[in-house]
């Protein structure tokens, strides 16, 4: 993740001690040191809705072998051994899971932070009430677009009007709730009225998804936004996350799986301010970019254990077979390994760009999915080769 509004402001959210520690620098097995990763937990694979773009293709029924109550409450167990600082909650649709309030309060009782991704659907008033009262620390709920937009994205119809309710019921309980936007081809030029819906509801936080080519989202390669209409997307947060700040409000403006986000804004601000480019620079160096593998990491409805949610077909290990920490910290497994320390591995522009201390490689499964090489550039940076220091893109192609 990357924070609009603390590389332009030096805002204070709860997130930032986790990124912009400077002791989470040489860190490889967690946010900061004596810390463990931010881990998500795929609690189920069941949904009630069927999203275009789902990494982990749910459907509305049944799943055999997920964790059971008990397996669950022992995996926390062995995650706040590790000091693990935050588990999400995701699915699927996490709330379909009955004992969900009984396990995020015992996450929030062994001193980890609860968060949730929903799709917001399922949230009456009652509900948000017992989320405020159990201490999840954050709601995420998951929006495409504005109505008809987001209810094709989402595979139902109605899926907005039961999101907006979703989102009221936690704005008026007081529990902190933001959006979780995934920017494709069909929704990137509502990015403004998304702007305006944040400040007319009230909402704390907005984090805007770059697509990743992952479960049903592999067949949507066709469906992202070019280069130069990232460029307008980023243009447009950017604008809209200093409108924001000029009005006195305080929202927390985030862009997700694509870190040369972070660089863009570096060299604008290089031409704009250049003071405020140092601090931008030297907080995206102590963050390091993309630490999937090294400060979050995903379990899996089943248990298995992988470098984030969206790399589910690389396993490291089950945590029904070993603990979480002995997991993430065995370095024996080559895949794994290489992840935290995965600079030697990159090819293509990756390998050669010279923000490579910001970015860190980007996201992999991108790659993987476009290339068939999980260590090849990312398709998804909208940086050009001069931005980048390369000479050119015939030159580059030459050493993938």
């Amino acid at each position: 993740m990357i924070s609009i509004t603390k590389l332009l402001f030096d805002t204070e959210n709860f997130g930032d001690s986790l990124r912009y520690s400077k002791d989470s620098q040489g860190n490889k097995h967690g946010t900061t040191s004596g810390s463990g990763p931010v881990v998500v937990w795929n609690s189920t694979k069941t949904c009630n809705l069927h999203c275009v773009h789902c990494y982990m293709d749910s459907n509305a029924r049944q799943y055999e072998g997920e964790l059971s109550t008990e397996e669950a409450k022992k995996l926390i167990d062995d995650l706040a051994d590790f000091k693990v600082p935050v588990l999400l909650f995701s699915g699927g649709e996490p709330l379909i899971r009955p004992d969900f309030f009984e396990l995020a309060e015992y996450a929030a009782g062994k001193g980890i932070r609860p968060t949730l991704s929903t799709n917001g659907t399922l949230i009456t008033p009652e509900l948000a009430l017992r989320i405020k009262k159990i201490g999840v620390g954050y709601v995420g709920i998951s929006l495409d677009g504005l109505r008809e937009v987001n209810d094709l994205f989402r595979g139902k119809q109605g899926a907005f009007q039961a999101a907006m309710s979703g989102i009221r019921n936690c704005v008026a309980a007081g529990q902190r709730v933001g959006l979780r936007f995934t920017i494709n081809r069909h929704n990137f030029e509502e990015l403004d009225h998304i702007f305006d819906f944040i400040e007319a509801e009230n909402i704390d936080r907005v984090c805007f998804y770059h697509l990743v080519y992952s479960g049903r989202g592999q067949k949507m390669v066709s469906e992202d936004i070019s280069p130069e209409e990232s460029r307008q997307a980023m243009d447009t947060i950017i604008r809209r996350t200093k409108d924001f700040q000029e009005k006195g409000l305080n929202k927390e403006i985030l862009t997700v799986d694509n870190h040369c986000d972070g660089v863009y804004l570096y060299l604008l601000a290089l031409q704009e301010n250049p003071e405020r480019a140092e601090k931008i620079k030297t907080l995206l160096e102590i963050n390091g970019g993309n630490r999937s593998g090294i400060a979050f990491g995903e379990i899996d409805p089943y248990g298995d254990v992988h470098p984030d949610q969206f790399t589910q077909y690389i396993s490291f290990g089950n945590v029904r077979e070993r603990k979480f920490g002995e997991i993430w910290t065995d370095m024996n497994h080559p895949l794994l390994a290489a992840l935290k320390d995965r600079k030697t591995h990159l090819k293509g522009r990756c390998a050669q760009c010279r923000f490579l201390s910001f970015c860190n490689g980007n996201f992999r499964t991108r790659a993987g999915a476009v290339a068939g090489d999980f260590w090849a550039s990312d398709p998804a940076c909208y940086l050009t080769d001069d931005e980048i220091g390369i000479a050119s893109q015939s030159e580059s192609r030459t050493s993938q």
